[in-house]
């Protein structure tokens, strides 16, 4: 039987995930990071991405988070983001209409923090996209 290490992820709404898993992969603000049971501590920001989580029945859940923390403590992941969307939740028409919108605001500006909002709207929407992406490439 493979090592596991309880991973908990949760909202600002809801917990989304609470369960064992084998590994965890999260993109961390300075790239993504892979976590194995036995990981040593780490609190760390998270950026915009799919959490990826191999449970322990060898299946994965695939989570996007817009954003939050990372904590690593022995025996236990904890994941707190700001918005958290399970995978087969993920809506590619309204994830294309948002980086469609953000690009527009993005070239008709108006000052530096619309243009830093929209920055941080488009880097999401590319997010979710890749989430749907991997989403649609594991199903084949």
């Amino acid at each position: 039987m493979a090592m596991t290490i309880h991973v908990d992820v949760v909202s600002a709404e809801e917990s989304i995930f609470s369960g064992l898993a084998e590994f965890v992969v999260l993109p961390g603000e300075a790239g993504e990071l892979g976590i194995l049971p036995g990981h040593m501590p780490l609190m760390t920001r998270i950026k915009p991405g799919a959490v990826r989580i191999k449970r322990q029945d060898g299946t994965e859940e695939l989570i996007f988070v817009a954003s939050g923390l990372l904590e690593v403590q022995p025996g236990l992941i904890t994941v707190l983001a700001d918005t958290a969307i399970r995978g087969h939740d993920l809506d590619e028409a309204k994830a294309l209409e948002s980086r469609k919108a953000a690009a527009e605001a993005m070239t008709n500006r108006a000052s530096a923090m619309d243009y830093g909002r929209a920055q941080a709207e488009l880097a999401e929407a590319a997010a979710q996209l890749a989430a749907i992406d991997r989403l649609r490439k594991r199903r084949h």
